[in-house]
């Protein structure tokens, strides 16, 4: 016994030992602060006169709704012709396409060699739903100004970036600025609907043969509550999650609803979605969910860094700790969420067929293929049948370098205004358009210089969206720093 306590205690000590030593040699692999970039200068930014133009672009209802038939795309060519009206510098100096209702701008450099910079935002907004008018503070598409605040829907997704960008181009091209490398703006007119229209103009681009060294879009923005610091961090997207639906179908007899067999369609259909749901993903702590903890980490120090030095020892912890909260959860894993039912067309009949469909956000190391197999052993034996829908799947983005000349650029490029204030990568859970940008940049980052809680970023597709005025001036001041930085 007195020996196999010597031996325990020599086991403690040496651990003890590897665990201090991984913490104080600690440090984030390969993620670059930049600060060797040398960074522009700020320009004046008139906030008044960017609010009055957020609070008018709000106002047009570029909608994409469920059914596309419900859209109006009138009010895309209304947009269309207000922006021109409104950013005469902007339009002066880019050379305007239009691939449908989806816009690309090109603004010529006077290096053809140099590579040139994408900037991003998309056009469209979510409905609004119906019957949640009235918890609005201010009506959803009047573009009003009160406490501070643009409010309306899209004021931050995506309009928001969208004046912000034009904002900053006026403003450059008023003050003579003459980009070095030729800078591209992609404006997608569906990316609430599919992005159809920044798949569109990818393919242009590749028939072009561009190669950009960046492109930016939404999709990360500046927590100002952080898990792991509790306070502010610059959260950029290297990649994001990919998307697919899966239809589970469980075929039956019908019939009355006075005389139900033991086992009806709905039932079967129960039993499959169930057992689906009931076989998850693996909590996985890796890739750019497992760059950002160890930013973090670096930044806190403490348990946290000792934590995360040590991985092979408190991972286990760590991710458990992370799944607390399904925000940071679903970085971990592919998620599974049934969404819709469809059985019987009326209260009194058995179904001949009921039906559930499943949306998945893949994980950046799973593939839809790996998501139907799973999700079809996990119903082995059931009568039911799990099949992709008609809706194409969307794999994972590639990920994007933490340590090349773009992310240095944006990374020095938003922190010139928060000395002091991390970077760090991140893992978007939803999608954006510039997933379509992967084949034509070498780097794709997501990324809006706006401060949110994690409260706040309720309202983006919820009830009371709005852009507070310092908000779209950090945007504004983000846009064109980064511009006059890469391009100039």
């Amino acid at each position: 016994m007195r020996q196999w306590a010597k031996w325990t205690g020599a086991a403690v000590v040496a651990v003890a030992a590897v665990v201090a030593v991984r913490t104080a040699t600690f440090a984030p692999a390969a993620v670059a602060d930049g600060h060797e970039v040398k960074v522009a200068d700020a320009a004046p930014v008139n906030v008044a006169a960017a609010a009055g133009h957020l609070g008018e672009a709000v106002r047009f209802q570029t909608v994409s709704h469920q059914d596309p038939a419900d859209n109006q795309p009138a009010e895309w060519d209304r947009f269309h012709a207000w922006l021109a009206a409104t950013y005469p510098h902007a339009h002066a100096v880019m050379r305007q396409e239009a691939l449908g209702s989806a816009l690309l701008y090109t603004w010529p450099g006077s290096d053809p060699a140099a590579q040139p910079i994408i900037v991003m935002a998309h056009q469209d907004v979510v409905p609004v739903t119906p019957g949640t008018e009235k918890d609005w503070k201010h009506a959803p598409f009047a573009g009003e100004q009160a406490e501070g605040a643009v409010w309306g829907r899209g004021s931050i997704d995506d309009k928001g970036s969208l004046v912000s960008l034009f904002e900053a181009i006026e403003g450059l091209t008023a003050r003579g600025f003459k980009p070095r490398r030729t800078v591209l703006l992609v404006a997608g007119h569906d990316e609430e609907a599919g992005g159809t229209g920044a798949a569109a103009i990818a393919r242009e681009l590749v028939a072009r043969k561009v190669r950009a060294l960046f492109a930016i879009d939404e999709g990360g923005l500046i927590a100002t509550d952080t898990p792991m610091i509790n306070g502010r961090a610059m959260m950029v997207g290297i990649a994001e999650k990919g998307y697919v639906t899966l239809r589970v179908t469980a075929p039956a007899t019908g019939g009355h609803s006075s005389a139900p067999p033991k086992e009806t369609g709905v039932i079967n259909l129960a039993h499959g979605l169930i057992a689906i749901n009931d076989h998850p993903f693996p909590l996985e702590l890796k890739g750019p969910t497992a760059s950002m903890v160890e930013v973090l980490a670096a930044r806190v120090g403490g348990v946290s860094r000792m934590a995360v030095a040590n991985r092979w020892l408190f991972g286990s912890l760590i991710t458990r700790k992370m799944a607390s909260s399904p925000a940071s959860a679903a970085m971990l894993h592919t998620t599974i969420a049934p969404t819709m039912l469809q059985g019987s067309p009326k209260e009194n009949v058995l179904p001949q067929s009921a039906n559930g469909l499943i949306n998945y956000r893949i994980a950046p190391w799973d593939t839809s293929a790996g998501v139907l197999a799973r999700a079809r052993e996990a119903a082995r034996g059931l009568p039911v049948t799990v099949e992709f829908t008609e809706r194409a799947a969307r794999e994972p983005s590639p990920v994007s370098s933490t340590s090349s000349m773009g992310w240095k650029l944006i990374a020095a490029s938003a922190a010139a205004d928060r000395p002091g204030v991390p970077v760090a990568p991140y893992l978007v859970v939803a999608g954006t358009d510039s997933r379509s940008m992967s084949p034509v940049a070498d780097d794709v980052y997501r990324f809006q210089a706006i401060e949110l809680s994690t409260g706040d970023t309720k309202m983006i597709h919820g009830t009371n969206e709005h852009m507070t005025l310092a908000n779209l001036e950090s945007l504004i001041r983000f846009y064109a720093r980064l511009i006059a930085t890469a391009a100039g």
